[in-house]
């Protein structure tokens, strides 16, 4: 099968410009032939100030990128198109490049961004659904695409435009989501649930199981309030006064960092340690002497990574039952869940786990299963090659019987 990728890349690194190039690998080292439209908005730091100006109206449609991946598929002819993220480069023109030529879509989605400006469902640190319940004008009002009244009135309307036009719901064949949780918020939003799939995340290479562990709980991600690190910090107070003290090690960086050092420095008893940002190799070798790890978020993760690591390591997972974490971590059996900010019921899960080492063993062998069963590259390649299949035959009929939009 021959694939047509095509993804804008952040400015800042993060797990999505890591997705939007490995399948793309996964393709290619599997025999398919892979065509790859990419921008990159470090492009941006070369605008002119009227380009830039101009990229904040255009941000709907480029006619740049239209005409590009248009020319690109009557040179290529891909028979599927896969799209990941279109911000701000890329924008939804190309799917009408794609549609224009009858190439079937299939797009990818990381974050809530088609329901929520801000794409996290996320105000003042705790989760909000304004713009589901009401309507994307309250992101305007409360200046929720980087804190700008401006920028989150232009992204609403690119938003709603495309609604008016039906792009979200005739022209992408087929979405992905990573889990169910995602998939029946973008139902609430108003997307056709018959054209959403779940396929999870998936890692590679295989770390291994690990062969022991040295009794500490690990905290791997961005420190910011949403994360739920004062609710982790809080419930490590509330483990100091055990006979044996459980060492927490924090990995990661972010606006709460001086925060955590100053607590780290005025509560000793604790027994944090912080250990800033680390590689990946870093991020694995620190999993598998852990114990446990922790995932204290309070907001709607999409998917985190760090949790098919632990999977894959056979280390068993804290985590709060809140948002997708209830639908990849089950409690009891794949991992144990708390109340989301709530640091009482998070020292007493983790409490709860040193003090049941069988318990423990058998939550990490079943991590490990489920990794193996539904986490490796192999079982992600199957479930892409199905979506492909099914988008091909479907999207070449609902193609065929659909109009031409005017494009532009």
């Amino acid at each position: 099968m021959k694939l047509l990728y095509i993804y804008n890349l952040y400015q800042q690194a993060g797990g999505e410009n890591q997705w939007v190039q490995s399948e793309p690998d996964l393709f290619r080292a599997r025999g398919h032939e892979v065509v790859v439209y990419r921008r990159d908005n470090n492009e941006i730091r070369d605008f002119s100030l009227g380009k830039r100006a101009a990229l904040l109206w255009e941000s709907g449609w480029s006619r740049q990128s239209y005409n590009e991946v248009r020319a690109l598929i009557r040179r290529e002819r891909p028979e599927v198109a896969h799209v990941y993220n279109t911000l701000a480069l890329v924008t939804p023109s190309v799917y009408y490049a794609c549609h224009d030529e009858g190439v079937p879509v299939v797009q990818t989605i990381y974050n809530y961004r088609l329901l929520c400006p801000a794409a996290n469902f996320l105000r003042n640190g705790l989760p909000c659904e304004d713009c589901v319940e009401h309507s994307l004008w309250r992101s305007v009002r409360h200046g929720c695409y980087r804190d700008s009244h401006l920028q989150s009135a232009v992204l609403a309307w690119t938003l709603y435009s495309h609604r008016l036009r039906g792009t979200w719901k005739r022209i992408i064949r087929t979405y992905i989501v990573p889990t169910e949780f995602m998939r029946g918020k973008l139902i609430e939003g108003g997307l056709p649930g018959e054209k959403i799939v779940v396929k999870p995340n998936y890692h590679e290479p295989d770390p291994g199981i690990r062969a022991t562990s040295d009794g500490s709980a690990l905290y791997v991600g961005r420190l910011s309030p949403e994360k739920g690190v004062r609710t982790l910090l809080r419930a490590w107070q509330k483990l100091e006064k055990l006979e044996n003290p459980i060492r927490l090690r924090i990995v990661g960086d972010g606006p709460l960092q001086e925060e955590v050092k100053l607590f780290i420095a005025g509560h000793p008893e604790c027994q944090i340690e912080f250990l800033g940002r680390r590689s990946h190799d870093d991020v694995i070798d620190s999993l598998k002497s852990a114990a446990m790890l922790i995932l204290p978020s309070e907001w709607y993760e999409a998917f985190p990574h760090v949790i098919l690591e632990a999977f894959a390591c056979g280390v068993p997972i804290v985590a709060s039952r809140i948002g997708t974490l209830p639908d990849v971590i089950h409690d009891g059996i794949s991992g144990v869940l708390f109340a989301a900010g709530d640091a009482i019921d998070l020292a007493a899960k983790v409490r709860w786990l040193t003090t049941h080492p069988d318990a423990a063993e058998g939550i990490a062998r079943r991590g490990r299963i489920a990794y193996q069963s539904e986490y490796t590259a192999d079982r992600n390649y199957e479930r892409l090659m199905d979506i492909y299949r099914g988008a091909r035959a479907a999207g070449a009929r609902e193609i065929a019987a659909d109009p031409l939009p005017v494009s532009g």
